[in-house]
């Protein structure tokens, strides 16, 4: 009984896949694949323009000689006089609160191509 049903088995085999199906179960090791949590990668937070720009290669030449954390401060504090500057500029010539807001972005868009935000 075991001669024809390894003959059933060979013909069979080889008439579908080309190889004895025997054989084919004894190469097929079982895989054991461990599922774990979904892992959810954090956002970036950072410039799109890093390292580019006129600016950049000075900006980060300070940010390494004064340090990061003093580094955030002094570019925090020139942020903060650039907005007051366009601020005044803004009451002076009478332009309303969107157009501010429109020309402090403006501002920050072109920083960020010249380099001043790498």
């Amino acid at each position: 009984m075991a001669i024809t049903t390894a003959i059933a088995t060979t013909s069979f085999s080889s008439c579908v896949g080309g190889e004895d199906y025997g054989m084919l179960i004894r190469k097929v090791q079982p895989v054991n694949v461990r599922m774990g949590k979904a892992v959810r990668s954090r956002p970036m937070m950072g410039n799109v323009n890093e390292g580019k720009g006129l600016f950049a290669p000075i900006v980060v030449v300070t940010r390494n000689i004064v340090g990061k954390k003093r580094f955030n401060q002094l570019r925090g504090k020139a942020i903060a006089l650039h907005s007051q500057v366009i601020t005044e500029f803004c009451k002076s010539i009478g332009a309303d609160q969107k157009q501010r807001q429109g020309l402090i972005r403006l501002a920050k868009k072109n920083g960020e191509r010249l380099g001043f935000l790498a």
